[in-house]
């Protein structure tokens, strides 16, 4: 109890100090929990919409769970309307309705604006049947009744200002269709961010797939009595089983909730490691102020120990207040968590990706999860300074106000640091020399964590020097108040370290990060001026579609335009000479000018006689695999066509990123093959200017696709700025979330300074006392605020370079050879840094220079 009792008394006698600790404590929960909330969010979010759209009991064609959302062909597999018939009559039925669904579609309005999702979301198309009406309800006009009608959903409506009668063009594979709105339909639960048009039954099967008299699934409800899995086994009965999928409403909701498992677990997992980085950067926050703390109450500690006090209870007594410490950041924590999630929500409702605060799900899991970590890593990192505290003696306490230093320790703690950051340092030497990327990739985070780890430990004796060596470029100039910053900076080489080493973890990453982008980027762009001989490309910029037919004719009829070449996409199993079958190898077919507009090496034959009658070519790596020689003659089955014998006209170098390891043939090949309704649609497509007519030509481009907004036309300036920009966009979401653990390193720098001005109390008097003026005090202690910062942000942009740099010598290995540093990024953050003190010494120095000289005199 008197322990308690004591750390009770000591908390709140340093609340002021113990706040920032606790803010740490704070964020790195509240980003733990508000992670595990949104995520949560937005499975229940996922999880209402698939239960409440899916039917009793669903048959859908076998073909269509491999062809998925987007098949190739852009018109989605269907079955006959007999199915409809054939399931009404099993027993357990009480209704059964035949549906057209596609999501290979685009909506346009009257101004070609592309009326789809700007978050990533699908854009759907189907018939309207009773089943939607378990998930919706028609709010204003009514369903559609013929082929110049349509309905849409309410969330689209009103993003896009759409009222009943406005017009609007659907394109799909089979063509494009206009329509008047006839209706809105409201969703009964929240919708992510899809956009939904119906057709009357007849106009979805003629638009969609191209036929009537065809559906992509059917639904079934049972009758009253019949559970979806009784229901199931009687249409299994009456139907054929291997030609059909037939699945119940819990099986639907499933697959379809893994089909945004992937999409929802990167986002958990990676906000989850950025929190983990925040902990990690507050540990050192929480130890330093332990730390100083101690030190500064040595006295009390000795006075302690004097009167009978044992080293468990000193220690029991420092583990108490960071246990209260950690109890009271957790669960202010799990509050901001809360608020976090929500606050998340809305920035993804502005984004297009609609959540609902109705749906917001808090599991009992997550405040245990938060109070856990945030009381765990709080004690364990007081541990160090409470062990501390228990060794100090009575009569050393007594005599000095200060914790002795241990020089065995300090050797010790040298040496440790000095062989991680070797053995590390060796491991991402070995992962630069690795053969495979796979095997170097292990090599490159083993010597990751252990160069960090290294660099933490052996921080207070780099401190001496590298504080020095920034001292000597920045401070010198200002004279002795320069020098006292410098020697203040040097005084405590251990809080030194650990209060840099907080900044130099999210400053590696970012580093890392800069010089992984930016040679990505290097390398795709030097690949794409030695590969890409096309003026100009035209790819889909929204994904599940395709370049349909109508579009490629319209590219056809430019003007000033050499030639334009198509490029598909097919499945196929080739069967080698050795009698050998490969299933589901993807071989890619193209015009022969694809020849030119690729520049392929090849280690055997010629690319162009790829292209020629009956030919193919084939991988390196494929070809050593299987031994294949040029001459052979393969069996290639195509996907929902017939089987071919093609002569092996040429081997591919494996040496490049682009269509790095593909299988060519020519179009004409594949159309001999594969029935003109199952041809797959266009994936890309590549046009060449006639000579010197590259600004018409390129305008030319632009203006046959004016009508179809899916798609993007790209000289290749323009394609490297789109691959620029999209590694852009993903080094900024990741500074965003790094931005935490910097936040955090920032209040560890302000800490530190905030107790270094009460240790220094009397100090900073006799000083003031002796003629040095508030001014000059308040610099002394920002210059050796930045200092601290720039020892942080040299050692983590160090590291961050080494770590990218080897990054990049495995992506050599995929490809993408050329090593980049961005010098402009690199050299901003470390300007950066020094701002980042300077804030950082705003309050400590404030209150240093109102200290009275007569009261920090007297301060013992």
């Amino acid at each position: 109890m008197t322990v308690l009792k004591t750390s009770m008394r000591n908390f709140f006698a340093h609340k002021g100090r113990m706040a920032l600790s606790a803010v740490a404590v704070v964020l790195s929960v509240a980003f733990v929990c508000g992670t595990l909330v949104f995520s949560d969010t937005m499975s229940t979010t996922f999880d209402k919409l698939f239960a409440a759209t899916s039917a009793d009991v669903t048959v859908t064609p076998k073909s269509a769970e491999d062809a998925g959302d987007a098949p190739r062909s852009g018109k989605p597999e269907s079955m006959p309307a007999s199915v409809v018939q054939e399931a009404r009559k099993a027993e357990g039925v009480k209704s059964a309705e035949g549906a057209v669904m596609s999501q290979s579609v685009t909506v346009v309005d009257s101004e070609n604006k592309n009326m789809g999702p700007t978050s990533g979301g699908p854009t759907i198309a189907g018939n309207w049947t009773h089943n939607d009406l378990r998930s919706m309800d028609i709010t204003s006009g009514h369903s559609p009744r013929g082929p110049t009608e349509m309905m849409i959903d309410a969330d689209t409506a009103d993003k896009h200002d759409l009222k009943i009668g406005d017009s609007l063009r659907t394109i799909a594979a089979t063509g494009d269709h206009t329509a008047k709105i006839s209706g809105i339909a409201t969703f009964k639960v929240t919708n992510p961010g899809a956009a939904i048009v119906y057709f009357d039954t007849p106009t979805a099967q003629r638009e969609l797939l191209g036929t009537t008299g065809r559906f992509t699934h059917v639904n079934l409800t049972a009758a009253a009595g019949v559970s979806d899995t009784e229901l199931k086994q009687d249409v299994t009965a009456a139907l054929d089983k291997g030609t059909y999928d037939i699945k119940t409403q819990k099986e639907s909701a499933d697959d379809n909730r893994k089909s945004v498992s992937g999409f929802l677990d990167v986002m958990k997992y990676a906000m989850l490691g950025f929190a983990g980085i925040a902990f990690l950067v507050g540990i050192f926050l929480i130890i330093n102020t332990f730390s100083m703390l101690v030190a500064q109450r040595t006295r009390e500690i000795g006075l302690m120990r004097a009167i009978g006090s044992s080293r468990k209870q000193v220690n029991r007594s420092v583990l108490v207040e960071a246990l209260l410490l950690g109890v009271f950041g957790s669960i202010l924590g799990v509050g901001a968590g809360v608020g976090l999630a929500v606050g998340l929500m809305k920035l993804m409702s502005g984004m297009g990706m609609e959540l609902s605060t109705g749906d917001l799900t808090v599991a009992w899991t997550t405040p245990v999860i938060g109070m856990v970590l945030g009381v765990v890593v709080t004690v364990l990192a007081a541990y160090l300074p409470a062990r501390r505290a228990g060794k100090v003696s009575p009569m050393a306490a007594l005599r000095d106000a200060g914790t002795p230093a241990d020089g065995r320790a300090g050797a010790l703690r040298a040496a440790i640091g000095l062989v991680l950051t070797g053995a590390g340092g060796f491991l991402l030497y070995t992962a630069s020399q690795a053969d495979k990327a796979s095997e170097g990739s292990l090599f490159l985070g083993g010597g990751v964590v252990l160069t960090l780890v290294g660099f933490v430990v052996v921080g207070p004796v780099l401190a001496s020097g590298v504080v020095r060596v920034i001292s000597a470029v920045l401070l010198r100039a200002f004279g002795p108040v320069g020098r006292m910053a410098e020697r203040n900076a040097l005084r405590n080489p251990r809080r030194t370290g650990a209060t840099g080493a907080a900044l130099m973890i999210g400053l590696a990453l970012v580093a890392c990060l800069s010089v992984v982008g930016s040679s990505m980027v290097a390398s795709a762009t030097d690949e794409l001026d030695k590969s890409v001989g096309a003026d100009f490309i035209v790819q889909p910029t929204q994904p599940g579609i395709s370049i349909t037919q109508k579009a490629a004719d319209a590219l056809g009829k430019a003007e000033h335009i050499s030639h334009i070449t198509r490029y598909k996409q097919i499945n196929a199993d080739l069967t080698t000479p050795a009698g050998k079958t490969v299933d589901g190898v993807g071989m890619s077919a193209a015009d022969p000018t694809y020849a030119q507009d690729l520049r392929r090496e090849t280690t055997a034959g010629t690319l162009s006689a790829a292209y020629g009658k009956n030919a193919m070519s084939v991988g390196e790596d494929f070809a050593k695999k299987h031994g294949l020689k040029v001459g052979d003659e393969l069996k290639v089955a195509f996907e929902h066509g017939r089987s071919a014998q093609l002569k092996l006209a040429a081997i591919t170098s494996d040496d490049g990123s682009v269509d790095n390891g593909a299988m060519y043939t020519n179009i004409t090949t594949l159309e001999k093959y594969v029935p003109a309704d199952r041809m797959p649609q266009n994936d890309i497509m590549f046009a060449s200017a006639d000579k010197g007519q590259q600004d018409a030509a390129y305008q030319s481009l632009k203006d046959s696709l004016a009508k179809y907004p899916q798609y993007k036309v790209m000289d290749q300036s323009d394609f490297k700025q789109t691959l620029k920009d999209q590694v852009g966009q993903m080094l900024n979401m990741v500074y965003g979330l790094l931005g935490l653990a910097i936040i955090v390193a920032i209040l560890g720098v302000v800490n530190t300074l905030a107790l270094s001005v009460v240790e220094r109390t009397r100090e900073i008097g006799l000083m003031r006392a002796i003629g040095l003026s508030r001014r000059q005090l308040r610099r002394m202690i920002r210059m050796e605020s930045v200092v601290i910062a720039l020892f942080g942000a040299l050692l983590g942009l160090g590291l961050g370079m080494g770590w990218g740099a080897t990054a990049q010598k495995l992506l050599a290995l995929e490809g993408l050879k050329v090593l980049e540093i961005p010098w402009p990024t690199i050299i901003a953050v470390f300007v950066g840094s020094a701002f980042v003190g300077l804030f950082a010494a705003l309050v400590p120095a404030f209150r240093a220079g109102r200290m009275n000289v007569l009261n920090a005199i007297a301060t013992e």
